[in-house]
Parts: structure tokens; sequence; C-alpha cells
């Protein structure tokens, strides 16, 4: 049955605040009287005023509880029915406009309930506004309901006083279980999340991070919902609890219900037709349109729903995009795209810079009977098309996983990969450096990409979208050795040698072959262990070629660091570089922090000063964030100095110049061939036959897709290119590598 309750008409619009939840001595409007601060000075109408306000068809339990500023114009009031205290900003003859909605300022048709409006402001046909702050120039037009409860919470996960625990509003991420559920919050930052997810069996860390979200809001009954400066409501039905920011747009939208949308002059939020969103926060900058349905989520800053995306117990990252599928409890930091209307996501916890294409369904299988499984993408995951995996599975950095559907859970640990499932020979295919051996155009164009959209404002966290970073070389370095391994192997078996081996001994096998470019290693099958949860064979391909590039890639990330070090300290000398490294280099553990590349150490560290109470709060949280991307480049230096070491032997705090000048060189070389396979790879769509027979001519061709000659990217490249060739020579000069300064 539902409850209807009955109330005298003249409380309406007063008592907002229950009266156990009053402070002594305060009024209902305490908070109110806190959140306006729009400076307006307002006084009691005139008799006049009264008589225009009655002669318009208006009509208030009490005019004494009407109030309004010096440039209050009651001609401007039509049609308006008030209860309890109104405050009404200047109202002067003109009209606003705004996307060719074009209204007169003032307050017409609508029933207003205790609210507060700034200066010149439409309110046009508003069947409903009750206990609202409204900015400046703010257009409310064709509106069902605007109100706010006195426990509005404004899609944080808090409790107001009085309420009980299971009402809290958590964001089930990463399982389907709620094992990893967070608390949303404004403000929050990948990093947040991802930390919260982890050490759940760490309860001191789990409580203190519940409570730093608690504080962070005041748990006083009696605040009112908001609306910013020059903000645009039209031809919505419920807006219920919700803040919003200034200059935002709110079009056609079907029910927004405790949710904060942020946005600013600088970073504007738009939500358009039929979306529903509930229990959430929307950051600055973002787009939902047409059909969205968003529950329990955070929108990261400058993100974009489409086209009847689902985003449920999720959170997405900052300049990311998904449209018309279905994205349920998966934590996904930073650039992630996905398009498609028949893909499919959940239970993921997907580090950033990735794609999904067409009907991949990404968790949509279980091994077990609760859905309780888990998937760990690393940076750079690429399902292809139709892609159908299991739980649990986990892969590096940079995976690509070919079309097919792949019948068990898979654990790639090598980099930059072409996962393959070849049903023809039952048995799964592993390409290490696919990216580099043919599809340079796509990493390099992405990894650009993603740094010139990045549109956040608020940068606290530094996020990486470099494909050479000390998370993508920590795998590589252990993908060498796992490389190493597995070619030891494949020789001992060709070799029919059973002797028993230390994992070592084999190793330095498989090493020598591979360092030699052993004409053997064309007849070896090269297979792996451990990267599929079955008996069938893993075939690793191309493994030469993936050896001398891995190997090459950690000296370029290792000249990168160096020349990225030496021009934001000013070093003027190879021997002031050398100072600046450590005396021991040692590789260590990184964690990809919500896209903030991170060492384990410091994180070890953080926890333990939550633990200790010396970080008190998200705010401090935040501060370490900053000092981590204070610190990134030389900890990036440092981690390089062990790369090139742990690979290649070299200790760079006592190298010798010749050695210098002959990484510069082997820098440029692997720029060159870099550059040379980004040109190539576009090439090839331009050469195909099959591409080229759909256009009468090579002119059409070009008028379609545009000449190769003309992509930008590829001259943005080759012009790169020559600069970093000058760069490198003029470095050899100044820091005296070049040979004629070598002593004999």
């Amino acid at each position: 049955m539902n409850i209807i309750k009955k109330s005298p008409l003249n409380t309406l619009g007063y008592h907002f605040i229950p009266a156990e939840y009053l402070p002594k001595g305060k009024d209902e409007y305490y908070l109110r009287n806190q959140q306006n601060i729009n400076g307006i000075r307002y006084r009691q109408l005139s008799a006049y005023e009264i008589e225009v306000l009655v002669r318009n068809r208006n009509t208030s339990d009490n005019w004494n509880h009407i109030l309004v500023s010096d440039a209050f114009n009651p001609e401007l009031v039509q049609n308006c029915k008030f209860f309890g205290l109104v405050r009404i900003g200047k109202l002067e003859p003109y009209y606003l406009e705004f996307h060719n909605l074009r209204r007169p300022v003032g307050l017409y048709n609508s029933t207003i309930i205790s609210c507060d409006f700034g200066d010149n402001v439409v309110v046009d046909n508003v069947n409903f506004i009750s206990h609202y702050i409204t900015g400046s120039e703010v257009i409310l037009v064709n509106i069902n309901e605007i109100d706010a409860t006195d426990h509005s919470k404004f899609g944080n996960g808090i409790l107001k006083e009085g309420e009980a625990e299971n009402i809290r509003i958590w964001l089930e991420v990463c399982n389907e279980n709620a094992g990893r559920s967070i608390i949303p919050f404004d403000g929050m930052l990948p990093g947040d999340a991802w930390l919260w997810t982890q050490h759940r069996d760490d309860e001191i860390l789990q409580d203190k991070l519940k409570l730093f979200t608690q504080q962070r809001f005041d748990t006083r009954r009696g605040y009112y919902g908001t609306i910013g400066d020059r903000t645009v409501i039209k031809n919505c039905r419920i807006v219920k609890d919700v803040k919003v920011g200034t200059d935002a747009y709110i079009k056609g939208a079907n029910k927004i219900k405790n949710v904060t949308i942020n946005s600013s002059a600088e970073a504007p939020t738009q939500v358009g037709e039929g979306c529903e969103l509930v229990n959430g926060i929307v950051d600055y900058g973002c787009r939902l349109f047409y059909g969205v349905k968003a529950v329990r989520f955070f929108l990261a800053s400058h993100s974009q729903l489409k086209y009847g995306a689902r985003l449920i117990n999720s959170y997405l990252g900052d300049n990311s995009t998904i449209s018309c599928c279905e994205v349920l409890n998966s934590l996904i930091f930073p650039a992630h795209e996905q398009h498609h209307n028949n893909s499919f996501l959940c239970a993921a916890l997907v580090q950033g810079q990735s794609n999904m294409a067409a009907g991949a369904t990404i968790g949509s299988n279980h091994n077990s009977r609760s859905p309780d499984g888990e998937l760990v993408a690393g940076r750079g995951f690429w399902p292809g098309l139709c892609v159908s995996i299991k739980h649990n599975s986990r892969f590096a950095t940079f995976t690509i996983l070919a079309k097919g559907d792949f019948p068990v859970e898979l654990d790639i640990p090598i980099p930059f990969s072409l996962v393959s499932n070849d049903v023809t020979n039952n048995r799964l295919v592993v390409m290490p450096a696919y990216w580099f051996l043919y599809n340079m155009y796509a990493l390099a164009r992405n990894s650009w990409k993603y740094v010139d959209r990045d549109k956040r404002i608020n940068k606290t966290q530094h996020i990486e979208f470099s494909f050479l970073a000390p998370d993508s070389v920590n795998e590589i370095v252990k993908s060498l050795e796992l490389l190493q391994l597995y070619t030891g192997k494949a020789w001992l078996r060709r070799e029919g040698n059973h002797k028993k081996l230390t994992q070592e001994d084999v190793i330095a096998i498989g090493k020598k072959l591979l360092d030699n470019n052993d004409p053997i290693l064309k007849e070896l099958e090269i297979l792996a262990e451990g990267f599929e949860n079955s008996s069938r064979p893993v075939v690793l391909v191309k493994v030469p070629a993936a050896y001398r590039i891995f190997k090459e890639l950690v000296n370029y990330y290792a000249v990168q660091q160096i020349l990225e070090y030496s021009k934001q300290q000013g070093l003027k000398t190879w021997e002031q570089v050398q100072e600046a490294l450590p005396a021991k280099a040692v590789i260590t553990p990184w964690i990809n922090a919500g896209g903030q590349l991170i060492q384990r150490a410091s994180l070890d560290k953080l926890i333990k000063q939550v633990h200790g109470g010396r970080v008190r709060s998200w705010n401090d949280i935040h501060a370490f964030y900053t000092e981590q991307s204070d610190n990134y480049l030389e900890e990036k230096l440092h981690h390089a100095a062990a790369a090139v070491k742990a690979v290649l032997g070299i200790n760079l705090k006592k190298a010798t110049p010749a050695t210098i000048r002959q990484m510069l060189q082997q820098s440029v070389q692997t720029k060159e061939w870099m550059v040379e396979g980004i040109y190539e790879s576009r090439a090839k769509d331009y050469r195909n036959p099959f591409r080229q027979m759909v256009y009468e001519t090579k002119e059409a061709m070009n008028k379609v897709i545009g000449k190769l000659e003309d992509n930008s990217f590829i001259k943005q490249e080759k012009a790169a290119l020559e600069t970093y060739k000058k760069t490198i020579q003029q470095l050899a000069r100044k820091w005296q590598l070049t040979k004629e300064k070598e002593p004999a």
C-alpha cells in the first residue's frame, strides 16, 4: 500500500530539517544561508509589488516570505505559486538565448517552494521546484520536477545524521560479488578507486579509506540542491537531489537522481535526451547523450557516454568514450575507447589506453559456480572483433587479441603481443612484439593521440601515455628471460637432451642462441608454459625478431630518459648525468595506480603512513600523487639505468664515452625503423588491392581516404626523426662523446 501523508497546507515549504536534527539556536535556513554566497541583498516586497504579483495570477502562502533584490521587476513574475521562504534576485526586461532557445527573464507558470534565485534567471513551466539555490542567468524551462531532500548526498557514498549503514551507496567494481566495492565521492581520482580495490585483507586500510570519505563531507541534514550560473536545464522530467555546476547544459533527460554534475566555464558538462543517471558523480567536461543509463557510477573528467550506453557499478577514467554497449562492475583507467553496440565488459580492471572492438565480450564467461571472476588488463589492452574470454584472465601491457573465442583462462606476461586462438591446429599462438613488427602506426599514433586529447584540468595524477614506461619495460625485461628459457627448452627437446639442467643453465643456452641469432632458431618450435589453463600447446612465433626488438627498446627507453631528465635539469655534461644516477641500479616493481606509474615501495610506504595516522585524508593521498609526479622523471632515469644493466650489461654510472655514444647511435637507428614502420604499416592500406578495388581510380581513393604523403601524423613523425638526429648529434658534441675527442 502506498503511504500518502497529509499535512496542513500552511506547512508546505517549511520544516525542511526535522526538529531532531536542527541544532539548538539554529533555524531551518542556517545551512541554506551558508550555501547562498551570491552577495545579493534581499528585501521584502512593497505593497505595490504584491499588488502587481497578485494581478499577474501569482499566489503565496505568505507574501512576507517572498524576498527580492532592489532590481526586482514584479511584472516579470506570472502565474506562479510560492510556498515557504523564496528569495529572488534581479529581474530585468531582457530575454536569454542559448542554442536558439529564447525566453524572457522572469518566473512563469511554475510552483516554487523555498528556493533562492540569482540575477536574471528564467524559470518557465517548472511544475515543481523545491529547496534549490540557483545561480544567475540560469534557464529552467519545461521541467516536471526539481527538488532536494533534507538528506541529499548528491551521489557521494556517505551517510547523513540518523541514516543506517545499509543505505550507503557503493560501487561494486572489479568483481560482481561486491568483494572489491568502493565508495564514490566527488573528487575521486582513478588512483583512489584503484587503491581502494586492492589490499582487501588490510582491514585497517579499508576502514581508513571509508573514514576519509565520510569525513570529507558534512553529515548535517538540510543542504539545498544547487544549480550554478549560466546553467541551462530544459525539457526534463525528474531532477532530484542533484548538484549542478556552472555552464552545464541538460536537455531532455528522463531522470537524474542523487548525482553531482560538475561543470565550469572552462570544462562544461552536457547531458542529453533520454538519459537516466542515478547514484553517481559526473566530473568536469563530460558528455552524456541519447538514452544513456548510468547507475552507481563515476564518470571522470572529459569522458563521454553516448547512444544508449549502460554504465553500472563502474568507474570510467578520464578522457574515455563508451557508446552503445554495456559496462558492468568495472574499474577503467583513463583513455578507454568502446564504441560498438554489441561489446560487453564486466568485472574487469582495465588499466587504460584500451580499445574494445565490436562483438567483444570480456568477462561474460565464468568458470566457477558463482559470478566472482575477474580480469586484469595492462595498458593498451585491445581485444579484437568478437573476442570472448573467460575469467580469470590477466594480460601484460599492449596485448592485442585476434578475433576468436578463447576457451579457457589466459595469463599473458609478454607485452606488445598478438594472441590468437588457432582452432585448426588446436593451439594458442602468441607473437611477441607484434606492434613493432606489423602495426607501428597504430601504436605510435595512439600514444600521441592520448597526450593530445588529455583535456584534464585537474592533473594531480601524472598519467603515463608512452608505450615505453616502467611497467612495460619491466615486462620486457622479464619477457627476455622467458624467451631465453623457452628457446633453451625448445633446443633441448630438438636435441633429445634429457639431462637434468637447472633453469639457469637452460636460460643460458637460450640466451646464447638468441644473442647469436643462431640459424637453428628457424627450426625450433618454441613453446610457452602457463599462458593458458589447458594442456594444448602455446606456440611463440617470431621469437628472434621479438628478442632483438625488445633489447633495442630497452636501449631506446634509457636514452629517452637520459634526454628528458637532462633537459628538465639543465645538465650540460655527461658527468652531471652520471652523478644523478644511483650507485646501485636495481630493477624495482612498479604499479599502475589509476594510470599513474608508481614504485611499489612508495605505495607500501603510503599504506604504512595511512596505518600510522600520518596520512589522514584523501587530500593527503592526493598530495602523495603530486609528490610522485614531481619525482617521476628522476625515478624513471634510475629505472632505465637498472634496465640497461640487466638487459645490456651496461653500468651507466661507469660507462665510457664510447659506450654512451654507441647507445645514442643505436637509439637513432631504433627511431629510424620505428618511423619507417609507422610509414609502412599505413602504406600497406594503400597498396592492398582489395582496398583499392572499391575505387574507380587512385585519384578517387585519395579523395576518399586522403593521400598517404599528406598524412599529418606520418609527416609529424618524420620531422620528429630529423629533429631527434640533430639532438643526438648536438648532445654527443656537447658531452664530448664524439670519436675525435676520445683518447686513443
